[in-house]
């Protein structure tokens, strides 16, 4: 059976199992940083699966790294988990089903990660929706949970459709606060300054600035706090806003100017005026790797499924943005429904629980990693003498060899192509330190020779 074979064949074996911890998570939603019982599910079973597993990591109570590596060297592979619901609604984005696959691809290119070298870690990445302590990616970025990981995965529930990984957009959860002093609006208005007229007053500034920004960026915000009673002058409003932009760069451009509207604002009602973010973690821009969602496609339509067009209408936001600033990451959207559903949607819940939604988590933990290697025929190099850690560079790409040898399976790829397997004396294994585009008749070459793909 080969490696590929092993993959799939454990993932349908334990499909099941995985179905009913996604049905479990659904039943018991849980908001950001608060997903107890979802961190237990998923943490525990993977446990269960023989990785090595911590609870409470990054800053994040509820969030967990579950790492099995094996004795041969290899690349580093990270699936990211995420498991938070949607406050008031339940699993509409479908983290219920995200959590259950990222999980079972992990536990599924196990099987045969002895064999080929490497390590997996399984991350489980709490608050993807936000709140305080939300977006717990950035957070396991900054404190260098990525610094040795090769590439990162994960597949997003989507709707009626697989769309290979969105460009999506940065976004800055932010607050902003005004104080002023209470009076009675009818009998003593004169002494009273008005926090609510401040509000106003930058929501008024924010719909003018509008026409003047990039098509990429936008601003949505609410008031929360808008005052006590009609016949009181408030003295203490706030506003949640979100700003979102095509760059993290471009994001902050409009927030230092929101800061100035705030400012405004506050000078002209003689109120105090603060804006802050409301989470630690900013949300990046999600860089595609577009050769990672190639090879992804790849291995999807050879499961017989179809990759649509994306329309790039999407405007949303994902902290896999800030996995993405630093390593090559995809985030595909996986189809869950035989018709349109929208995201954050009661329609979204139900598709998260049914049939055909379900169904989704043995489809992406098939399009695991271990699916995503690619054969090289190489003239010139005698592959047998290179030892382990050579580089190998052909254009922009950059390789690095991480094992010698294989034992071969019957009706391999190779075999098929050239009568013999080369693998068990001449084949070579390498990871790819820097991606690219590699095209029959390239250059390859080590630091002593060159040579080109056949």
């Amino acid at each position: 059976m080969s490696d590929r074979d092993t993959i799939l064949a454990y993932a349908d074996r334990q499909y099941p199992l995985y179905r009913q911890i996604a049905l479990d998570i659904h039943a018991h939603p849980e908001t950001s940083n608060h997903e107890v019982y979802a961190c237990s599910l998923l943490s525990e079973q993977l446990r269960k699966e023989g990785f090595d597993v911590t609870v409470d990591v990054a800053g994040h109570p509820t969030g967990f790294s579950a790492v099995y590596k094996a004795e041969k060297p290899g690349p580093v592979l990270a699936f990211l988990a995420e498991y938070d619901a949607l406050a008031g609604l339940g699993h509409g984005c479908g983290h219920n089903l995200f959590g259950a696959t990222s999980a079972l691809a992990g536990a599924s290119l196990k099987q045969v990660i002895d064999a080929v070298g490497g390590e997996i870690r399984v991350y489980g990445t709490p608050g993807e929706e936000g709140g305080e302590n939300g977006s717990a990616k950035g957070s396991f970025v900054r404190e260098g949970f990525f610094r040795d990981v090769d590439a990162a995965l994960c597949v997003h529930p989507g709707s009626d459709r697989h769309i290979l990984t969105h460009a999506e957009i940065a976004c800055a959860p932010i607050r902003a606060e005004f104080k002023g002093r209470a009076s009675h609006a009818a009998a003593n208005p004169q002494e009273g300054i008005n926090a609510l007229d401040a509000m106003i007053l930058t929501f008024n500034a924010i719909g003018l600035l509008r026409q003047q920004l990039p098509q990429d960026v936008k601003i949505h915000g609410i008031i929360t706090r808008g005052g006590d009673a009609p016949n009181i002058i408030p003295d203490d409003t706030e506003a949640r806003f979100y700003i979102r932009a095509a760059t993290v760069g471009r994001m902050m451009d409009v927030y230092h100017r929101m800061e100035r509207i705030v400012e405004g604002a506050a000078l002209q009602t003689g109120c105090t005026g603060l804006l802050e973010p409301t989470q630690r973690n900013l949300v990046e821009n999600i860089i595609p790797t577009s050769s990672f969602d190639a090879v992804y496609r790849r291995v999807l339509e050879s499961l017989g499924e179809t990759v649509s067009p994306d329309d790039n209408r999407s405007l949303g936001s994902s902290d896999v943005g800030n996995v993405s600033q630093v390593i090559p990451v995809i985030q595909p959207m996986i189809a869950i429904s035989d018709t349109p559903v929208a995201g954050h949607s009661i329609e979204k819940v139900a598709a998260c629980c049914a049939e055909r939604g379900l169904q989704s988590i043995a489809l992406g933990a098939n399009v695991t990693d271990g699916a995503f290697g690619e054969n090289l025929l190489v003239d010139g190099i005698d592959c047998r003498t290179l030892p382990v850690g050579t580089r190998l560079q052909c254009g922009n790409v950059l390789l690095e060899v991480t094992q010698i040898g294989k034992e071969c399976h019957n009706g391999c790829a190779i075999f098929k192509r050239v009568g013999t397997c080369i693998m068990p004396h001449e084949g070579i294994f390498a990871r790819v330190l820097r991606g690219g585009e590699i095209r029959e008749g390239d250059i390859i070459s080590t630091v002593e020779e060159e040579a080109r793909i056949g």
